[in-house]
């Protein structure tokens, strides 16, 4: 599955493969890294399921070819899976996404929110649009200075009927999308619709393009920080849970 990584704590001493088998293991994991997006393992203090959320989030229809895109029909078994293994001890999803589907983005924002183990999100490049409930879906997040996240309202391509229901929806859509990005971060649903509905900064829309220090003052994302950051936070969680 795309953007699966995990990093396990160490085990006990296992005999030496052979050359072969090293050449075989080695193969196989180019070959998951070049097709998938997914490193098999790698060590670590504690067990760190790591997911990618990348180009465009499809959802119920399918993207252009050429766009890279997330699934979500990949990711939610991913998600269960994390909250069932006992074996993985914390979840770290890594954002640069445009955003996308509107409802799957949102069905994975509640999953990721849900699950029970220590989790972060960590935004690099970019985490637009509907990728920005997503990043304030775990426990903590992170973002890099050099990322930008865009809030803007709903959109919608293809035909759309001019009529009064068709405008309640969007409105109810968006008010979805507020009141989720509210309830897990620091930032007012006010705050986030003025936001949203800024005309003074984008060309041919309404919105607002933050920067990594600008949506930590705002309250949409935890704390500045890179990878680090986000795998000590999930270590000293994980360690915390266990000394009880």
């Amino acid at each position: 599955m795309k953007g699966e990584v995990f990093v396990k704590s160490k085990q006990s001493k296992q005999p030496e493969p052979s050359g072969a088998e090293q050449a075989a293991q080695l193969r196989l994991k180019q070959d998951l890294i070049e097709e998938a997006g997914m490193l098999e393992a790698t060590q670590g203090r504690h067990a760190i399921h790591c997911l990618t959320v990348i180009g465009t989030i499809e959802g119920h229809t399918l993207a252009p070819e050429n766009q890279k895109t997330t699934k979500y029909e990949h990711v939610i078994p991913q998600l269960v899976d994390i909250q069932e293994d006992p074996a993985i001890e914390g979840l770290l999803v890594i954002l640069n996404t445009v955003g996308g589907d509107v409802e799957a983005g949102l069905a994975l924002a509640e999953l990721i929110a849900g699950v029970s183990k220590p989790s972060a999100t960590l935004v690099l490049g970019g985490g637009h649009s509907i990728g920005i409930p997503l990043a304030v879906s775990a426990r903590r997040s992170f973002i890099v200075p050099t990322a930008t996240m865009t809030v803007h309202p709903v959109r919608h391509s293809g035909m759309v009927l001019g009529v009064p229901q068709t405008l309640r929806y969007f409105e109810q859509m968006q008010e979805r999308i507020v009141g989720f990005v509210a309830g897990h971060s620091a930032i007012s649903a006010k705050r986030f619709v003025q936001l949203m509905h800024n005309t003074g900064e984008l060309v041919m829309d309404m919105g607002t393009v933050l920067n990594g220090q600008q949506a930590v003052e705002e309250g949409l994302i935890d704390a500045l920080g890179g990878l680090g950051d986000a795998l000590h936070y999930l270590y000293e969680e994980i360690e915390a849970g266990e000394r009880g």
